[in-house]
């Protein structure tokens, strides 16, 4: 009975991995570029924001992501359209979100995902989005305060933000603590995930 296949990797599959780990960074470097030349308010929110947090504790536990999720307010949005899309970002409106695809060929799942301070993504949300006011810098860009990030991925509560959540509590930022600083509506959510730390 044949044995199980083995795939081989060459270096040449490590170099793709590695070019498309420095596309995200270079399209995240772009975007929030764009925004602080300009002076417009944003955080960067997201994955990018959950791989800053934990790369503090340990860097080896950060976990890439092929999206930019960036906080703006609503009232400024022509002026980030003009800043991203003199970047090279070419806008859309899909899945009900504001985004913004890295050129003519860019693909939705690789875009600026574009989400409004103090509102709602979607109307079912418990909690509305944070304020800019938290946001704080880190390395050259603004990510939001932990708190406030917390509080956006159990809004969110999807498959991948659960393990965001999840990747913070296996690295000590997220604690038994953390349940009295959020939004009551969300505390059951993280009781949750602390309860079962194997997911």
């Amino acid at each position: 009975m044949p044995g199980p296949t083995t795939v081989a990797f060459g270096f040449d599959v490590l170099d793709r991995i590695e070019e498309a780990i420095a596309m995200v960074k270079e399209r995240l470097r772009r975007a929030v570029t764009a925004l602080e030349q300009r002076g417009i308010p944003y955080a960067v929110v997201g994955g990018h924001a959950v791989a800053a947090w934990v790369s503090r504790v340990d860097p080896a536990a950060v976990r890439t992501t092929v999206d930019v999720d960036l906080l703006v307010a609503r009232g400024d949005f022509a002026a980030v359209k003009a800043a991203l899309e003199e970047a090279g970002f070419v806008h859309s409106f899909t899945f009900g979100i504001d985004i913004f695809v890295d050129g003519p060929q860019g693909k939705a799942r690789e875009a600026v995902h574009i989400l409004y301070a103090g509102e709602q993504v979607k109307p079912t949300d418990p909690v509305p989005s944070p304020g800019l006011e938290t946001a704080e810098r880190f390395e050259g860009y603004r990510i939001m305060d932990l708190d406030r990030l917390i509080t956006m991925k159990l809004v969110a509560f999807r498959l991948k933000d659960r393990v965001h959540l999840h990747d913070m509590i296996d690295v000590g930022l997220i604690d038994a603590a953390t349940l009295d600083r959020l939004p009551e509506p969300l505390r059951p959510r993280l009781a949750e995930l602390l309860a079962n730390p194997e997911g």
